[in-house]
Formats: structure tokens, sequence, C-alpha cells
């Protein structure tokens, strides 16, 4: 069994990537390190982090929130469930601590566990007709004006109904794994990861009736057209990856026809996740 380690680059993680690859090796388990973490052990590796997910069984991601939407649109549709372990504070995505590491994956190689499966956003960005960029994101596709820019005026359909068009500082849509991200702070819902859901949740909207929209992911395609010239206008991808677009741009965003599945851990619920990292009853 090969098990894939990818860890955020930076100095806590050095301790916990040798430790795990020792404990594997006493199981006679095989560690595949990409080529940054391997570096974090002073180790080679021929592998970029986008051939983890291909020549692993199982995926431990070893850092943050961040760290695990990174590896999430790698993996992509291929099927192997991850591990995510926060090497800080609990996070809404990495809810595995850093003790609770080895207990989980001595549950996982005895085949007791529980995968949460969570849908996943495929974002196409068209200009005069053509497909000029693809993405797949696990938390939000956002659309949002540059620093100077005016209010931009955006004209989205679901499918070919037409909704609205949003006069806003942007437009984020959502999944529900990124109801906890921007879109909560911009005064979106908390939708539980396992419903059929996509949120669409304008930025700071013109008119105050503009608010957060839920609907089936069933529904099909949102389109948004960029109907604003001569502004700085991006598109952002779970916060990590970003597109600048012009005039008369379509962003075309569906939900993919795969998820991600990540290990549960056996300790906590998602509602005690919220409690912890919301600060409820404080």
């Amino acid at each position: 069994m090969n098990i894939g380690i990818i860890a955020k680059p930076r100095k806590p993680a050095h301790e916990v990537v040798k430790g795990l690859l020792a404990w594997l090796e006493e199981r006679d388990l095989q560690g595949v390190l990409d080529e940054d973490t391997a570096a974090l052990v002073d180790l080679d590796s021929p592998y970029k982090k986008s051939e983890i997910p291909s020549l692993s069984d199982l995926v431990v991601v070893l850092g943050g929130d961040g760290t695990l939407l990174s590896v999430a649109r790698l993996i992509g549709d291929r099927d192997v469930p991850i591990l995510a372990v926060n090497l800080g504070s609990l996070g809404f995505l990495t809810e595995v601590t850093l003790d609770e590491l080895y207990p989980v994956l001595e549950k996982v190689l005895e085949g007791d566990y529980t995968l949460d499966e969570r849908t996943m956003l495929e974002a196409h960005v068209h200009r005069q007709g053509e497909r000029i960029a693809q993405y797949r994101v696990l938390n939000d596709v956002v659309i949002h004006k540059g620093t100077l820019a005016r209010i931009i005026d955006l004209e989205t359909y679901i499918d070919d109904f037409y909704l609205t068009t949003y006069r806003a500082d942007g437009l984020i849509i959502s999944t529900p794994t990124g109801s906890t991200a921007y879109s909560l702070a911009a005064g979106g819902p908390i939708i539980h990861p396992s419903l059929p859901a996509v949120i669409l949740n304008p930025i700071c909207p013109f008119t105050l009736s503009q608010r957060p929209l839920v609907v089936p992911d069933s529904l099909g395609q949102v389109t948004v057209t960029l109907l604003t010239e001569n502004e700085d206008v991006f598109l952002t991808l779970d916060g990590q990856l970003g597109f600048s677009l012009r005039f008369k741009d379509k962003v075309e965003i569906r939900k993919a026809p795969y998820t991600i599945k990540l290990i549960r851990s056996p300790y906590r619920n998602y509602f005690e996740v919220l409690r912890a990292k919301l600060k409820w009853g404080e």
C-alpha cells in the first residue's frame, strides 16, 4: 500500500514527516513524497506534487485548510481518499489533530473509517466563444473587482433561466464546503457539507434586496457574464489561483462529476468543529 504524503513546506512539518515515514516503514508501507515534502526531511524525490495522487492509495495532507484545498484540486476525479491533519489549530477541513494522526491511521488501515464526500465545482472561462481557461475548486469561485475598480455588473443565468444582473463588488459561487470560508465572511449561510446545493452570494451588492441564494446543484450550470468595461476584474479559485477577466467574458460554473473523499475524524463531528472554530457559546 502506497501512502502519499504532502506537507506544507514549513519547519514544524519536518519532524512530523520524519516520524510518519518511520511509522509506515515499521508496517511495511511505502511513503510517497513530492519533491518539496521530501526536501523537508533532506530526501530527494522524482515526483511533483501533481503526481502523488496517481501513485497513492491514500494521501495524508499535513498542514492547514489551504494545503488541503490545493491537494483536492490535484486529486480531481481520482478515487483517492484524503486524511487531512492540521499542524496548527483545528481547521474546518483539516479536522484531525496531530495527536490523532497515528490512532486514526491505525483505524484506516483496519478499514474502520468513514468517508465524507464533498462536492467540487468546475469553472470554465469563455472569451469570444472560445474556452480559454478551466479550473476545479473545493470551496468557491469568486468574481471580484480590483482594489480601485468601481462596482461591476454581472449578468447571471442558471441554466437557460435569467436570474439577475448583480451590481456589486463581486459574486461568490460556493459549495457547501466553502460556505464556512469567504462566503460566510460575506454574510452567506452555513450549509452542511452533505447537502446537494450551491450558494450564490453577492459581495456588497448595490441593491440591498440582492441576498445570498441557495439553489440545488442539480439545477445545472451557473453562467456569469461580465458587463463592465475598462475595470480590473478577477476570477479567484479557492482563494489560491487567479485569472484576469475582460468585458463580455463568460464564466460557466457547474457541479463536477466527481467528489473529493475526506476521511472523517472519529473523535468529533461537524457540529463540534463549527462550535470550536466559530466560538459558539463563548
